[in-house]
């Protein structure tokens, strides 16, 4: 019987909901918003009350119950403190790190000192409280916690540091501005926190902070950075590794994420096989690693596509309906 996945904050990851199909998995999309593409995409659909809400883990376990979920894979990073905290309660393999690992990607500052810590490289980053006198502008100013490129400024000199510090609405860090080519590295790990892949991709062009044009790239240097970050981190499931190759043999970390990556079809393409890693710990199993087993070459463009219908009512009318 195929293994019935639920997709929290599932929103327009139409890529990882039809891939999971294709991998043989029932697909189960849940949101807040009606007009949430992937719950036109899905096999079944649900809407729940929102994260910050009482009622979102109670509504998350009564569907896990009722319809046989077998696995959890959340595709946005507003629910990790919650699935992680209170993973118990939900009857299924939540797709995520332990709640300490989760707490330490959220905060973008406590990442950076773990980075330091275990001798990761990392660029300088301070808090605003702590600024040295002689900064190497120029710097970024970045929200502590936050996805997207929201709230993100960069700052030439002194007095700019000083308008966006002030500006921007959100808990900031100063981060130095890392120079060289940026690169992203898709990894999967499994429970024991093993990489079992490591697939790294260029950064042609990102808008709102996600990439819509990249290629992978067989770099062994990148493969070994992606698989050590992640056993370090001890991350379970997917993950994005973003860092800057500043110099011969340096790469500079600036993000951690632990979901599958806004640029998901391309690893997906290179034949990653995520979702079928994914399904295989839900089933119990323990894949062996296959770190660096990909096809290298394999571009991605991105484009709009649609759903269009006629009743906005549907499919979804109340948390336990489906489709």
């Amino acid at each position: 019987m195929p293994t019935t996945v639920l997709f929290t904050c599932a929103g327009r990851r139409v890529d990882i909901v039809t891939a999971f199909r294709e991998a043989g998995a029932t697909t189960f999309a849940v949101d807040i918003d009606p007009l949430a593409p992937t719950l036109r995409a899905a096999d079944r659909c649900a809407l729940v009350p929102r994260v910050e809400e009482k009622a979102y883990v109670p509504a998350l376990a009564s569907l896990v119950a009722e319809h046989d979920i077998g696995l959890i894979a959340p595709l946005a990073d507003l629910d990790h403190r919650t699935l992680a905290a209170r993973r118990a309660e939900l009857g299924a393999l939540v797709l995520l790190p332990d709640l300490e690992v989760v707490e330490r990607t959220v905060d973008k500052y406590a990442a950076h000192c773990f980075f330091v810590e275990h001798g990761i490289a990392s660029p300088g980053t301070w808090l605003p409280g702590e600024l040295p006198d002689e900064l190497p502008f120029p710097v970024l100013v970045k929200p502590r916690e936050g996805y997207g490129a929201r709230n993100l400024f960069r700052a030439n000199d002194r007095s700019e540091l000083d308008f966006f510090l002030r500006y921007t609405p959100v808990s900031a860090l100063v981060q130095a501005l890392c120079g060289g080519a940026e690169f992203s590295i898709d990894v999967f790990c499994d429970l024991e926190g093993r990489c079992l892949n490591a697939v790294p991709r260029t950064m042609i062009e990102s808008a709102g902070g996600e990439s819509i044009k990249g290629k992978t790239i067989r770099d062994p240097e990148l493969i070994e950075v992606g698989r050590h970050v992640a056993e370090t981190l001890r991350l379970r499931g997917p993950a994005t590794i973003q860092c800057f190759r500043t110099a011969p043999g340096r790469h500079e970390l600036t993000d951690v994420n632990p979901r599958f990556g806004g640029a998901f079809p391309l690893p997906h393409a290179a034949g990653a096989r995520f979702p079928e890693l994914a399904l295989a710990l839900a089933e119990g199993e323990r894949p062996e690693p296959r770190v660096g087993d990909f096809t290298e070459g394999v571009a991605m463009t991105r484009f709009l596509s649609e759903f269009c219908f006629a009743d906005v009512r549907e499919p979804c009318a109340s948390p336990s309906s489906t489709r």
